[in-house]
């Protein structure tokens, strides 16, 4: 056996760094969805208070208990004192006006915290997972350790000031890739642009929601092609967002903290122009999605001669516009032969792209199918035949 290198395409030439991008903002970052790849970063690992962004995590484990079957977006949670729209903790406060003693569906809270950053519909859900604000933020923890987030820390499931709601604006994105990624089912409820719940229980917050109905991510009405996320604005940390959007199928995700102009409509306009520049100045190329055929592996001892390889992860580089893809040669390495049995997803190799000898992108290179192993006699005769044939 021996490990072979395949080439697979070839460009020669080389490319310069992504331009710089100029913002108002303290933090900015932006990264392209299929390569990964950094398109702008400014102050991306500094630790900053998200504020209402930080809802995305509540939103997070929220989602895991649908996907996994534990609540369905027909359940209805119970709304508690915490949540009840007379607590003087939400009078400045976003919310839905939620009631003591109502009960709301989960659809309605998804719908809530997303176009209405309401906090207090945040606390029904941490109360309803975790009994308590304080043991969700343990949930919340663990999914953020688990998905790649090792700085975020979290004191409430709501965003409101708290010295323990920290996070960066590249853990903020790698959330957001989880989000689109993880849930795609969901995640097309970020788009919306206007909710109005209809379940108030008093006078008092029906003429409330009146004026309330309107998602505060004005990107959502300004960007062609931009489908969520959330914002966030505190006194202290200034405006905050994070994005995202498609153009001519590629997708961008953008994030921006410690932003403080006039308001919404200043932040959504930052935001388009931190995409905008995205989309204009760079461009990516996939090579390879998960499932499509990449190359046939020789297999030793298998029932077929050969297993089809894929890759584990999307294979795709982002690169400057007015370089396109010079610079490039993609390759497939794995052991030739493969020793079966062979399962599907077993790791035959790798698939890497590099530039000049320097690997800017790789994933695993792995079976798309089972091979199985050959009998006795059949393994004994392929060793006579190869010693006598040579192969």
């Amino acid at each position: 056996m021996k490990q072979k290198i395949f080439a697979l395409l070839l460009i020669l030439c080389a490319a310069p760094a992504f331009a710089d991008f100029k913002t108002k903002a303290k933090s900015a970052f932006l990264i392209d969805y299929d390569s990964g790849a950094e398109i702008v970063s400014i102050a991306a690992d500094e630790l900053m208070p998200p504020s209402s962004m930080l809802k995305l995590m509540t939103l997070t484990v929220l989602f895991d208990a649908v996907k996994d079957g534990r609540v369905s977006l027909d359940d209805r949670f119970p709304v508690g004192r915490n949540a009840d729209y007379q607590n003087p903790l939400w009078y400045p406060a976003s919310k839905i006006c939620l009631s003591a003693g109502q009960d709301i569906s989960v659809r309605d809270l998804i719908l809530g915290l997303i176009v209405l950053s309401g906090g207090d519909a945040s606390v029904v859900v941490a109360e309803k997972l975790a009994e308590t604000e304080e043991k969700f933020t343990d949930l919340m923890t663990a999914k953020a350790r688990s998905i790649g987030m090792p700085l975020s820390t979290f004191g409430n499931a709501s965003g409101l000031p708290n010295d323990k709601n920290l996070m960066t604006s590249r853990e903020l994105a790698t959330l957001a890739y989880h989000i689109i990624s993880d849930y795609p089912d969901l995640y097309p409820m970020f788009a919306t642009k206007r909710f109005e719940f209809g379940e108030y229980k008093t006078d008092w917050c029906r003429d409330w929601g009146k004026t309330h109905t309107v998602n505060y991510n004005k990107l959502l009405f300004i960007m062609s092609g931009a489908d969520g996320l959330k914002t966030g604005h505190t006194d202290k940390g200034g405006y905050g967002m994070v994005a995202s959007a498609t153009s001519g199928g590629r997708r961008l995700i953008g994030v921006i903290n410690g932003f403080y102009g006039k308001g919404h409509d200043a932040l959504a306009t930052e935001m388009k122009g931190l995409l905008s520049h995205g989309f204009s100045t760079t461009t990516t190329k996939v090579f390879y999605r998960p499932g499509e055929d990449v190359t046939a592996v020789p297999t030793w001892y298998g029932r077929s001669n050969t297993v089809m390889g894929t890759v584990g992860q999307t294979l795709a580089i982002t690169v400057p516009k007015n370089v396109g893809l010079s610079g490039v040669r993609v390759l497939a390495r794995y052991t030739d032969p493969m020793p079966a049995p062979i399962r599907a997803g077993d790791i035959l190799g790798e698939v890497i792209a590099e530039r000049n000898g320097d690997v800017i992108a790789r994933t695993n290179l792995i079976a798309k199918s089972d091979v199985g192993r050959v009998r006795f006699l059949a393994r004994a005769w392929r060793n006579i035949v190869t010693m006598l044939m040579g192969r």
